[in-house]
Order: C-alpha cells, then structure tokens, then sequence
C-alpha cells in the first residue's frame, strides 16, 4: 500500500455580503493510504479527451473530517486538485474516490 500526504478541499458557505451566500474552500492536510490506483479516457466531444482517475485515498479523521465529510470537493495527489466522486465514510477513516481534475467553475 502506498502512502499518500496532500490537501483535501472541504466546502463551507459562507455569508460573504448582505445575503449573498458562496462556496468557500477550506484546505487541509492529511497523511494516508493509496488503496488502488486506475485511470480511463473519457471519449467525448472535445479535442482533447479528458483523464479520470479512479483512485481510492484512505486517511484517518479527525473531528474535523468527521463532520464535514459531506463538504469534500476535491483531493491533491500527483500536484494536481482531483474531484472527489465518493466518500466511503468507514471509521475512524475516510475513502474518497477520485475523479476528473478539479476546476473551480459551477
């Protein structure tokens, strides 16, 4: 099993103007697991097909991770932010599965 260290990007709203509520990312980091490592081609209409990987990261929580599990966007791994398409909630740990990369548009 290899290990792994980056950031995972949890998502908070927040009241940022009168009434005017977003999305802001909180980072933080963790130490942990690589379960396995897979990566497809995803054929669509684009020039450039677009890589997904469908890695599974395990890390132990703390209280934190714990109760914003739900707000996670995305993981670093390989210098890159990857969205996170599951979270296997299995404590004390967490397993997020991998996705495409992350971009910050909604």
């Amino acid at each position: 099993m290899a290990k792994w260290y980056g950031k995972v990007g949890f998502a908070e709203t927040r009241e940022t103007d009168l009434d005017e509520w977003t999305e802001v990312i909180i980072e933080r980091p963790y130490p942990g697991d690589i379960l396995s490592i897979l990566r497809s081609m995803q054929v669509g209409s684009e020039i450039n097909n677009d890589i997904t990987i469908s890695n599974k990261i395990s890390f132990i929580t703390d209280p934190y991770a714990r109760q914003n599990f739900h707000n996670i966007r995305y993981v670093t791994y390989m210098g890159s932010k990857w969205r996170v398409t599951n979270v296997n909630v299995e404590y004390p740990r967490l397993t997020l599965t991998l996705g495409g990369i992350w971009t910050d548009e909604k």
